[in-house]
C-alpha cells in the first residue's frame, strides 16, 4: 500500500523548503543502544522503541522525512561486527522501515530507504559483488511502503555511483549524499565532478552529509551545484552535515579528531549556529535541509524555526518553546529577562566553560 501523500519530488519541484531528520548512530550510542566503532543499526529489532521515540522526536521537532535506521546495515558490515550475530540485515531492515513508516504517518512526512558505504568496495573494489550487497538491501526495502531512496555516506563517489545504478532500479525517486570535503572525494575527485557523476548516474537530489560541520557541507554543495551548472544539468540539492564544529578537518573529517567519538560535546552546535546554518543552506539554493551525526531534535526544531515564514508554519515541538528565547521574558531574574530576544543569541560567542580548553585540535594523521 503506497504512501497517497505528495512525494518528495513533488515537494522539491514546487520550491518547498524540506526538512530532513538529525542524526541517529551518535545519538543511540549515546544514551546506550548501540556499539562506538561499529555503528550497526541493530537496535532497530533490538530496541525498537528506541529508535521509534528518537525519530517521533524529529517528526516533533519539525522534519518532513524519516530515514530508514539502516546505516552500515550491508551484509559484509554486519558480518565484522561481534555485536550482530542472529540478526540479519533483511530483519533490520524490515523492522527500521516499520518504526519509519509508523512515525511518518504520525504526521505529513516521507520514508528514506537508506543504503551506505561497505567494507566490500575497499577490499575488493569489484563492482559486481558491491552492488550484489545493494540489491539485497533493495530488495528489502521494496518489500516495505518506502518513498523514496537515499544513497548516503559515500567517501568515493564511485561507490556512490555504483548505489544509485542498483537503487534506480527499484523505480522510486532516489537522493545521493557523500561525506567528502570541499577538497573532493578520498581520490580527489572534485566536488563538482562528483555531482556530476551522480546526476548522470541517475540522482534526482544530490548533496552532502556527514563529516563536516555545517558552513562547510553547505560550502561543498555550493561547488557541486557549480559543477552541474557548468555541465548544463539539474539536480536538487541537499544538505545534512554534522552538528560539531570541525574547522581543523579535511578529507577525514571529524573522523581524524582526537575528540572523536566519545568527547565531541564540547563541539557541539548551539541552535543558534543551526539558525545560521539552515539560512546560509536555504541563500545557496537547498532546499533539503537536515542534519546527521551530532544533530538532536532541537537542532531539527532550529531549523524548522529558522524557515518558518518559508514553509509557513511552526512545528508541534515549537509550543512549548518561545521563538529566540522569548519564553524568558516570564523569568523571575532580571538579566536572564534581558536574554529574551534574537540580538542576544545571534551575537553571543559561547564559552566552553573549560579551563586551558585548546581552540583547536591538531587531527590525527589522515
Amino acid at each position: 500500500m503506497g504512501s497517497k501523500r505528495r512525494g518528495i519530488l513533488e515537494r522539491l519541484n514546487a520550491g518547498e523548503v524540506v526538512v530532513g531528520d538529525g542524526g541517529y548512530v551518535l545519538q543511540l550510542e549515546r544514551r546506550g543502544y548501540v556499539t562506538g566503532g561499529h555503528w550497526t543499526p541493530e537496535a532497530a529489532v533490538e530496541h525498537p522503541e528506541a529508535v521509534r521515540q528518537l525519530a517521533r522526536e524529529f517528526l516533533r521537532a519539525g522534519a518532513n522525512v524519516m530515514q530508514t535506521f539502516t546505516f552500515y546495515c550491508s551484509e559484509d558490515k554486519l558480518e565484522i561486527s561481534s555485536t550482530v550475530n542472529s540478526i540479519t540485515g533483511a530483519q533490520i531492515n524490515d523492522a527500521a522501515c516499520d518504526i519509519a513508516r509508523e512515525v511518518a504517518d504520525e504526521g505529513d512526512a516521507l520514508v528514506a530507504g537508506g543504503v551506505s558505504q561497505t567494507p566490500c568496495y575497499i577490499k575488493s573494489r569489484s563492482e559486481n559483488e558491491v552492488k550484489a550487497i545493494f540489491k539485497k538491501q533493495l530488495d528489502d526495502f521494496l518489500k516495505k511502503d518506502i518513498d523514496f531512496f537515499m544513497v548516503e555516506y559515500f567517501e568515493h563517489v564511485e561507490e556512490a555511483v555504483w548505489a544509485l545504478e542498483v537503487m534506480k532500479t527499484g523505480g522510486k525517486p532516489v537522493g545521493a549524499t557523500l561525506c567528502i570535503s570541499p577538497q573532493g572525494d578520498m581520490n580527489g575527485v572534485p566536488p563538482g565532478e562528483c555531482a556530476v557523476r551522480l546526476v548522470k548516474a541517475g540522482a534526482d537530489i544530490v548533496g552532502i552529509n556527514c563529516h563536516l560541520d555545517p558552513l562547510t557541507c553547505v560550502r561543498t554543495v555550493k561547488l557541486m551545484k557549480e559543477g552541474l551548472e557548468k555541465a548544463g544539468l539539474k539536480a536538487h540539492l541537499m544538505v545534512q552535515p554534522l552538528g560539531f564544529h570541525t574547522p581543523e578537518c579535511n578529507h577525514s573529517g571529524y573522523l581524524s579528531l582526537p575528540e572523536f567519538p566519545f568527547a565531541l560535546e564540547t563541539r557541539s552546535l548551539t541552535r543558534w549556529d543551526i539558525h545560521k546554518y539552515a539560512r546560509e543552506a536555504y541563500n545557496a539554493g537547498i532546499r533539503y535541509i537536515g542534519g546527521c551525526c551530532g544533530f538532536e531534535p532541537y537542532h531539527i526544531r532550529a531549523i524548522a524555526e529558522e524557515l518558518a515564514a518559508e514553509r509557513g508554519f511552526l512545528p508541534p515541538a515549537s509550543q512549548k518553546h518561545g521563538l529566540w528565547g522569548s519564553a524568558l521574558e516570564m523569568h523571575t531574574k532580571p538579566w536572564v529577562r534581558a536574554r529574551a530576544r534574537r540580538e542576544y543569541w545571534e551575537n553571543l560567542l559561547p564559552a566552553s566553560g573549560r579551563p586551558y580548553c585548546p581552540s583547536m585540535a591538531k587531527p590525527a594523521d589522515e
